[in-house]
C-alpha cells in the first residue's frame, strides 16, 4: 500500500466516525423536539382549560362589582334621605325646643328665686335686637319706648 492509499483509508475511517457521532447527535435532537411537541401540547391541553376558568371567574367578579355598585348607589341614596330628614327635623323641632329651654330656665330661676340685687352678683343685662342694656337703664328705656 502506498501513502496515497493510506491516506484515503484514515480520511474514509475519519469520515465513518464523523457522520455516526452527527447521526447519534440527530437521533437525540428529534428525541428532544418529540419531548417538546408533547410538552407543547400538554400545555396546551391544560391551559385551555385555566383559561376558561379564568374568564368565568373574571366575570363572577364583573357580576359581584355590578352588585356593589348598585348597594353604593343605594346606600348614598338613603345617605341623603337621611341628611335631609336630619335637617327637616331640626328645623321643625330645632326652634320650639330651644323656646321650651329658654321657658323651662326661666322658671328655674324664677321658682329658685335668684334675683339681681343678690350680694356678689353683677347686675343683669338685658338684650334688645342686638344691643346690651346695663340693668339701671332699663327703666329709661321703657320710657323711651312709650314715647315712640
Amino acid at each position: 500500500m502506498s501513502g496515497g492509499e493510506v491516506a484515503g483509508i484514515l480520511v474514509a475511517v475519519f469520515w465513518a466516525i464523523l457522520v455516526s457521532f452527527l447521526a447519534v447527535a440527530l437521533a437525540r435532537l428529534a428525541q428532544t423536539l418529540k419531548a417538546t411537541t408533547k410538552l407543547v401540547a400538554d400545555v396546551t391541553d391544560q391551559a385551555v382549560p385555566l383559561l376558561a376558568d379564568a374568564s368565568a371567574a373574571v366575570r363572577s367578579a364583573q357580576n359581584q362589582i355590578d352588585r356593589v355598585d348598585a348597594i353604593a348607589s343605594d346606600v348614598q341614596e338613603v345617605t341623603s334621605n337621611a341628611s335631609a330628614l336630619s335637617t327637616t327635623v331640626a328645623s321643625t323641632f330645632g326652634g320650639p325646643l330651644v323656646k321650651v329651654a329658654a321657658f323651662g330656665y326661666g322658671v328655674r330661676r324664677a321658682i329658685t328665686g335668684q334675683r339681681e340685687d343678690m350680694p356678689g352678683k353683677a347686675p343683669r343685662r338685658t338684650v334688645i335686637v342686638g344691643r346690651t342694656i346695663p340693668s339701671a337703664r332699663r327703666g329709661k328705656r321703657n320710657t323711651r319706648e312709650k314715647r315712640d
